[in-house]
């Protein structure tokens, strides 16, 4: 049996590229020797970041939302309610992304490659998301 890869799913897998993203750096610098952070707040060089807890990581904990919730639109599971949660926690990683990015970027600190990977991936995300409503919707109901 052949399945295409449907909307859901590819929210699911941007999902994982938003938290294989949090791993390389969002952060960078020149100062003092150069440094990058990443999305979680590990550090290295001269880049420091304020201890506590940060959008970066509450990025990471969303993400994982939304794998559970584009794997559950991919497989049919409660079909509406998974593609409209999704959509909702696609939008706000946009959101938070765009916060870290506001708070964090700032000469002599620059974003890093890191961000703009979980940016785009989020932007998708919100994309496949809309299109997983719609299909949710004009399907009139669940798949199973």
């Amino acid at each position: 049996m052949t399945r295409r890869l449907g909307p859901g799913w590819l929210v699911a897998l941007c999902a994982l590229i938003i938290s294989a993203s949090a791993w390389m750096p969002w952060l960078t610098t020149a100062v003092n020797g150069g440094g990058w952070a990443n999305a979680i707040g590990g550090t290295h060089g001269s880049l420091r970041l304020p201890p506590g807890f940060s959008a970066g990581q509450l990025i990471v904990l969303l993400s994982s939302a939304l794998l559970v919730a584009g794997a559950m639109v991919g497989r049919g599971l409660s079909a509406k309610i998974a593609s409209v949660a999704a959509l909702i926690i696609s939008l706000l990683v946009v959101a938070l992304t765009a916060w870290y990015h506001k708070l964090n970027v700032n000469p002599p600190v620059s974003a890093g490659y890191g961000l703009y990977v979980g940016a785009i991936a989020a932007l998708c995300a919100a994309a496949f998301s809309v299109v997983a409503v719609i299909a949710s919707v004009a399907s009139g109901g669940s798949a199973r």
